[in-house]
């Protein structure tokens, strides 16, 4: 049977953190070498953009951990205890990592993700009016700008199509302009449309 089928059989159809039965889809947690029912499971979407840091963590909304977390899947072990870590600085959340048990190996699989020592922030970038700016976004420049290294002056108004967004700094983003790509401040850009 394929491991799609199983998982979904698994759950039923429900997300295997939060137990929600809309927009579920199937999840496989990083790293690792071949997907099977142990690393991967059933998640809404509200679970995955959490999950995924394209969202800020909603405490109420991962509550359900001290329920879900004793689950028998190593995959959902895995998650909840990133998910606990991410919200250790919340009383119910250390409470619940305490008790969480993981063996040597998933252990080290939780703590290949890197957020043990993540306090719970989000990496967003966003447009001068608090906008959260995607990659391939359309924006505006609020403002004239200098091109540092550059005659290039992008003037207030220019319209930038694809942005491309700088990894771990969020106030930066890239995009072209007059065929040059150049860095641009997120204060200085509005998101087309908002």
């Amino acid at each position: 049977m394929k491991t799609s089928l199983m998982v979904k059989e698994r759950c039923n159809n429900s997300c295997e953190l939060c137990h929600s039965t809309s927009q579920v889809a199937l999840y496989e947690i990083q790293p690792q070498d071949k997907s099977n029912v142990n690393n991967t499971i059933m998640v809404c979407a509200t679970c995955l953009s959490q999950i995924e840091k394209k969202e800020p963590l909603q405490s109420n909304h991962w509550k359900i951990l001290s329920e879900t977390m004793w689950s028998e899947v190593p995959g959902v072990q895995v998650v909840a205890w990133r998910i606990l870590n991410r919200l250790k600085n919340e009383a119910w959340a250390a409470e619940q990592l305490d008790m969480l048990y993981l063996d040597e190996d998933n252990l080290a699989w939780a703590k290949a993700a890197g957020d043990e020592d993540d306090d719970g922030s989000v990496d967003i970038h966003t447009d001068v009016n608090g906008a959260i700016l995607q990659n391939g976004d359309t924006v505006v420049l609020t403002k004239s700008l200098d091109v540092k290294g550059s005659n290039l002056n992008a003037k207030m108004g220019t319209v930038v199509k694809n942005i491309r967004l700088v990894p771990d700094n969020t106030e930066q983003i890239e995009g072209k302009i007059e065929g040059q790509i150049i860095v641009i401040l997120t204060k200085y850009v509005r998101k087309q449309g908002s």
